[in-house]
């Protein structure tokens, strides 16, 4: 990925069909529309530094804006992410969440040193303050109010027959080749309810074209105004 696109005005100009194609496996690929969209806005008007210029960019939220402030402009901002929101409700004993979690950690940033202690928060949620934590091993544990409290976040459904398979099976075979919907079940192996739902889907959320009963991958995306 990063050696097809090495700046944003490399995945602004390419075709949208090549975007999707390298970002198979990366994630969920909605996301690499706008990526692209992302890419092409600051290759117009260079990178927002702030948090607020960099949330309006597409597909970026509250956390990745937070992190990229924090680690490539210097502001000083928590990056809340699973971690931190586990590990820093077991340090005031209380399950924190939405804007008390983040008045929270913003009182408990220390001046000047936001990205070591984003890391570091991180890192031991990963590690010693994971969802069983080992407490014996934490070099912070004489702060920690309550190890016991843990809001999990809710789980996915399985990936296996579910909806997200279909999707990714249908892109991947539409990316492949153009086809009929006759044609894409025959390659594909699904029932055709499922393959009608998956490539309405698609269809509606841009990452395939329909025209004259044949499905292909999208058009071009139109550089900003």
């Amino acid at each position: 990925w990063m050696e097809r696109f090495p700046t944003p005005a490399a995945c602004a100009s390419a075709p949208t069909e090549d975007v999707l194609r390298l970002w198979n496996g990366l994630g969920y690929n909605s996301r690499a529309l706008r990526l692209q969209a992302a890419a092409a806005l600051v290759a117009e008007n260079g990178w927002p530094e702030d948090p607020e210029g960099l949330i309006d960019l597409p597909g970026v939220g509250p956390y990745t804006a937070a992190a990229v402030a924090c680690q490539s402009f210097g502001h000083q901002v928590p990056t809340i992410d699973t971690n931190h929101r586990r590990v820093i409700s077991r340090w005031v004993g209380t399950p924190l969440d939405g804007r008390e979690l983040e008045e929270t950690a913003f009182g408990l940033l220390p001046v000047g040193l936001a990205e070591d202690w984003n890391q570091a928060l991180m890192d031991l949620g990963a590690g010693p303050c994971a969802k069983d934590p080992d407490c014996a091993a934490c070099p912070v544990e004489e702060w920690c109010a309550d190890p016991t409290i843990y809001r999990p976040p809710p789980s996915q459904g399985r990936f296996a027959g579910s909806s997200r398979e279909a999707r990714g099976a249908v892109l991947r075979a539409v990316l492949d080749r153009r086809g009929t919907a006759d044609d894409l079940a025959e390659r594909i192996g699904l029932p055709r309810q499922r393959l009608d739902a998956a490539l309405s889907a698609l269809t509606a959320e841009g990452l395939i074209a329909e025209k004259g009963g044949v499905y292909g991958p999208p058009a071009r995306r139109p550089a900003p105004a």
